[in-house]
């Protein structure tokens, strides 16, 4: 994560382990921009909330939106003959979770103190409502050091904000201390105020990462109902919006910038023996597609763990959905920084 430097691995603190969503059955009524209806703790089922409201760039339906013109070069630079894989499963990888965790509080949730560090310039203050037992991306089971990027999301459902941090750490007196932290607006599509032009966030590309993410609530009902977050290897030095921030020195125009979106191609047939999951991950990359939102493996698509997750499907059948198999949405409003 972040422009060009890389994440490193650090020591962990006290964590909890995550909680599993339960389980629906048929998908219930989505509820856009109020996260009320969220149940709370650690991965809660969020019981048909979606950040943002319905006319937001997460929320939009993009299925006959214009295909860039530049549309084959920039796939071919992704991979080609590569397949989709989800960054995300059931338990855990060389003893690490797998994804990316978040957690859903109330109103009651004590605010603790945040020392900003390498970002702090481009981070919204705090305080913000992390609970002390918050768990940490690339948290490992284990004890030992962490992976990743070490992301902690936290959701307050009662005030509809979102608080992210990049390379977190606990710290003494209940406080944490971060790299980069962000503050969204859930019930509105200012989603973040204080944000300034070519600011980054708790991601590469500006961009929040919790409404990007394949979750196990959703997906078993059948219903992705917004769009999705991916990695690529190399991106371009530009963003487009609603991307806000570049991670990358290269210009060459075939790669993509930050905020990027793909779908799948009309033409492309869901298998029908497909397990529910993917192929509501799949018909959410038709309808409303992916974001470029960081740097890392190609066609990498980010969720939360839950142990519903069937790891054997996910890999399998995710694995078979090849890069030729989709195209880039039309993008407007390339920044490319000075």
């Amino acid at each position: 994560m972040k422009t060009v430097l890389a994440a490193t691995a650090a020591v962990s603190l006290v964590l909890v382990q995550p909680t599993v969503a339960a389980k629906r059955i048929g998908h219930p009524p989505w509820q856009y921009g109020s996260m009320a209806g969220a149940d709370l703790g650690q991965n809660a089922n969020l019981n048909g909330a979606i950040p943002f409201p319905a006319d937001n760039d997460w929320n939009t339906d993009i299925s006959q939106s214009d295909v860039d013109p530049n549309s084959d070069n920039l796939i071919a630079s992704i991979g080609l003959g590569t397949g989709l894989h989800p960054d995300f499963g059931s338990g855990t990888y060389h003893g690490a979770i797998i994804g990316i965790p978040y957690y859903v509080v109330s109103d009651d949730q004590p605010y603790v103190k945040i020392r900003l560090k390498a970002y702090k310039d481009e981070s919204d203050k705090g305080p913000f409502p992390i609970p002390p037992d918050a768990m940490i991306e690339g948290y490992k089971t284990n004890g030992k050091k962490f992976g990743g990027d070490r992301h902690v999301l936290v959701i307050d459902r009662d005030t509809n904000r979102m608080y992210e941090m990049y390379r977190a750490f606990p710290i003494r007196n209940m406080a944490w201390k971060c790299d980069a932290g962000a503050l969204f607006h859930l019930d509105s599509d200012d989603v973040r105020p204080t944000e300034q032009p070519g600011w980054t966030s708790a991601d590469a590309a500006g961009l929040p990462i919790f409404p990007g993410l394949a979750r196990y609530d959703e997906a078993s009902t059948g219903t992705i109902a917004h769009a999705l977050r991916f990695t690529v290897q190399n991106s371009r030095r530009a963003y487009v919006p609603p991307a806000n921030h570049w991670a990358s020195n290269d210009d060459n125009p075939n790669l993509p910038p930050m905020g990027m979106r793909v779908r799948l191609k009309a033409g492309y047939t869901i298998p029908p023996g497909f397990s529910k999951e993917t192929k509501a991950i799949l018909q959410a990359l038709k309808t409303y597609g992916m974001m470029v939102a960081d740097n890392g493996s190609n066609w990498y698509i980010s969720g939360a763990p839950n142990d519903g997750w069937n790891n054997n499907h996910l890999v399998g059948e995710l694995s078979q959905v090849k890069g030729s198999n989709f195209e880039v949405v039309k993008m407007v409003g390339i920044v490319t920084p000075k």
